[in-house]
């Protein structure tokens, strides 16, 4: 069923110029564009710029912003330590006739990408659950671009969802007890 899935998607690759570009754009550089979005989220949504005194309304709102850079942070290192625990291959290793959109190198699972994206959705989702379910929204089109690009097959990107939901769980856990 994972190959099948990953096929599916992978299907829609190298037939349009313009629709590569667009899922190497999600696959690649939108987890940028979701890290700053998400930051500037937090400061419209606490004010910290409409304050008389932007610095102390910061200091009093740290902890969101701490959930969502832990959670972001976190999610990337351990999704380092688990492509080298795991050794999942790539689908291009996989199958001699997939070609990926671009170049990646490293082991698979799980998807560093899905799951920092989804570490950062579920942290804001914790704090205001109609951005967060946009975001996760975000998370889902990042993974979809990196199976339909041929770097990910699908259980990569299902686990790095669930992993980063994990991660900014328990981060926001130990953020609200701290």
């Amino acid at each position: 069923m994972n190959d099948t899935i990953f096929l599916f998607f992978y299907n829609y690759a190298h037939q349009s110029s313009f629709f590569d570009a667009l899922v190497i754009f999600f696959a690649v550089d939108f987890i940028y564009i979701i890290i700053v979005l998400a930051f500037l989220f937090l400061l419209f949504y606490h004010k910290i710029f409409l304050s008389q005194n932007p610095i102390k309304e910061f200091t009093n709102k740290w902890r969101g912003f701490i959930s969502l850079f832990a959670s972001g942070i976190l999610a990337w290192i351990f999704a380092k330590i688990l492509k080298v625990l795991f050794h999942t291959p790539r689908p291009f290793d996989v199958f001699s006739q997939v070609q990926s959109l671009f170049t990646e190198t490293g082991y698979a699972f799980p998807s560093g990408h899905t799951m920092v994206a989804s570490a950062i959705a579920f942290a804001l989702f914790f704090a205001h659950k109609k951005t967060g379910y946009v975001f996760m929204f975000f998370a889902l089109v990042v993974g979809l671009a990196r199976i339909a690009s041929g770097v990910h097959f699908p259980i990569d990107i299902l686990g790095g969802f669930m992993l980063g939901a994990g991660v900014s769980y328990l981060v926001a856990y130990f953020v609200k007890n701290v």
